[in-house]
């Protein structure tokens, strides 16, 4: 019997989420929050529509994330030059400080989760997971091309 790649995945992502629930809970902000200021750290200046789109939830829900975060002082928003309807998002230097916390307590989880793997299986299983994520991500692209022509 084949395992379902699919399925394992995603309870792997699961469980990571999991895991970092409640990691975040000992920093004060919850799994989801954590995740959007990560965004933001990665791309400091994104929207509102890009995080909503990237965290999989509605516009109006990363709204909501984004104003707690904003009254806890770990977001801040500035006008988009571009276009004055909507802001750019950056992490307030209380933000940056807790990132920094945080990552060393992912560095833990992700060290759990690899537990027990040599250096050359953990870069495999990363090798390979790039190629799954590279082959869906262009199955993706070629299906949005093919609906826009």
């Amino acid at each position: 019997m084949r395992v379902n790649v699919a399925f394992l995945s995603s309870d792997v992502g699961r469980l990571f989420r999991k895991r970092f629930d409640v990691a975040a809970r000992h920093f004060g902000v919850t799994g989801p929050q954590w995740r959007m200021l990560a965004a933001i750290q990665r791309t400091p200046g994104t929207n509102q529509g890009v995080l909503a789109a990237w965290l999989e939830v509605e516009a109006i829900t990363a709204g909501r994330m984004i104003d707690r975060l904003e009254k806890l002082e770990l977001v801040e928003r500035r006008d988009d030059p571009a276009d004055r309807r909507r802001w750019r998002l950056y992490l307030t230097a209380k933000a940056e400080a807790l990132m920094q916390q945080m990552a060393n307590c992912a560095q833990d989880v992700l060290a759990d989760a690899v537990a027990g793997f040599s250096e050359a299986e953990t870069q495999q299983l990363i090798t390979l997971l790039d190629r799954v994520r590279a082959n869906l991500s262009d199955e993706i692209t070629q299906e949005a091309n093919q609906t826009d022509g």
